[in-house]
């Protein structure tokens, strides 16, 4: 009866089932790219910030090296170095005009497609036909070619980094990751994550290489601020306690603005994020290494030297695909769940990640899909309102207690392989 079970829970995959879904992702490619060019030849563009970002790139490229006086319509230059010079080149690619710009967010946005296609297509965590939900959203259509925002930069790079730490090309992975955050920090929601996984992977003296590379990124990047006027810069750049207005904000918004705006709630909500990174890492993450401490204190026992301990990978150091993909995506949710003010250009942070979180619950299918339509239907509820912003307060945490209550998936590449033949022997 185990047998049976167990057959009928994985049956074995036929080389049509594996191309299936590599089929289908072509296919949404294709039938994505013509809805795009539909997009951008139809549908108005909406003027938001990148008359602001032309400008913030004028004052740069005349010579202004004071991040306190590089400004747009919408405000001051509160992006790390990298974003300018991106759009310095757009500038360049398009002569600043919007249309040729849309264009070319036309291909960005089938470029990062493609990226996430692959990580769910590697990962095998979806059925293939789920695949589609990837192309259905509005806003994130909406986002990348009709307002042209810089998190859609940001977005496709932490994708690419994520495609080469999948394939454990860790610190190429973290070069292009410290790149995504030049452009927007919120890529830094990945950071816990991508950390912890890189103390499962590497070495400490690999670890302590891969983040000095990443950090060279930055100052590569800020060396014509960091020699003029460092202070500004970081101060502007890499500023964290920055406070969005309450009536953007498609979260919280049944939170009065006097509490919105508080420090109690940013205090809260950055004790409960902290608290569950840290409860989804000991309990989730290296449930099968006994613990987060219990690993780290392995680490230790284990070597017979300090020269061990900082050169030598743990004994089981290759991470399975779906095991990265899984805790990096859950990271940023946590993230999301618990970020004060979400805009509406912020669904791309967390959108292409919502199939695979769904699928990683145990939900029915119908369930996941009922979530999914949820979700989107808050983000395009504009301005948005305590009822919406409280639905999708729900829609969050109902996802986040089934990522909590599903089983944790075992993280290594060689074991999961011996227990795939072991099954598929018994199969047979």
């Amino acid at each position: 009866m185990a047998r049976a079970r167990l057959v009928k829970e994985r049956p074995a995959s036929t080389p049509a089932d594996r191309r299936r879904p590599i089929h289908f992702a072509a296919f949404l490619l294709l039938a994505d790219a013509a809805l795009v060019a539909l997009i951008v030849a139809f549908v108005p563009y909406t003027k938001i910030d990148w008359d602001a970002y032309m400008s913030q790139v004028d004052a740069f490229r005349e010579g202004e090296r004071d991040y306190t006086k590089i400004e747009g319509d919408t405000g001051p230059l509160v992006y790390p170095a990298g974003f300018l010079y991106v759009y310095s080149a757009i500038k360049f690619l398009t002569a600043g005009q919007v249309f040729p710009a849309q264009i070319l967010f036309g291909v960005l946005y089938l470029v990062n497609m493609s990226l996430v296609l692959l990580l769910y297509v590697k990962t095998e965590v979806l059925p293939w036909w789920a695949l589609g939900l990837l192309c259905l959203s509005k806003r994130v259509h909406s986002i990348f070619v009709l307002r042209l925002f810089n998190d859609c930069v940001a977005m496709t790079l932490l994708h690419a980094a994520m495609v080469l730490i999948v394939y454990h090309k860790w610190y190429l992975g973290l070069i292009i990751f410290s790149g995504a955050v030049s452009v927007k920090m919120n890529v830094l929601l990945f950071a816990p994550s991508l950390f912890l996984l890189m103390l499962k992977a590497m070495s400490i003296k690999g670890v302590f290489l891969a983040l000095l590379g990443a950090a060279g990124v930055q100052v590569l990047l800020g060396i014509p601020f960091l020699l003029s006027h460092p202070v500004e810069y970081i101060s502007r750049a890499f500023n964290l306690g920055r406070v969005f207005i309450h009536f953007w904000s498609v979260n919280f918004k049944f939170v009065p603005e006097k509490y919105f705006v508080s420090k109690e709630l940013a205090i809260g909500l950055l004790i409960f994020h902290l608290t569950t990174l840290m409860v989804f890492a000991h309990y989730k993450w290296f449930k099968h290494e006994g613990g987060l401490f219990h690993f780290v204190h392995s680490r230790f026992r284990d070597a017979t030297s300090i020269q061990q301990l900082i050169s030598c990978k743990p004994r089981q150091s290759i991470l399975s695909k779906e095991h990265i993909v899984t805790v990096m995506f859950v990271g940023n949710f946590i993230g999301i769940v618990c970020a004060r003010s979400l805009h509406y250009q912020f669904y791309s942070w967390y959108f292409y990640s919502l199939p695979f979180l769904l699928w990683r619950t145990k939900f029915p299918t119908v369930v996941r899909i009922i979530l999914f339509v949820a979700v989107e239907l808050c983000w395009n509820v504009y301005p948005s309102t305590a009822y919406s912003s409280l639905l999708l307060l729900f829609a969050h945490l109902f996802i986040l207690f089934g990522l909590w209550s599903s089983p944790a998936e075992y993280p290594y590449v060689d074991k999961k392989e011996k227990a795939d033949s072991k099954e598929s022997g018994k199969a047979m």
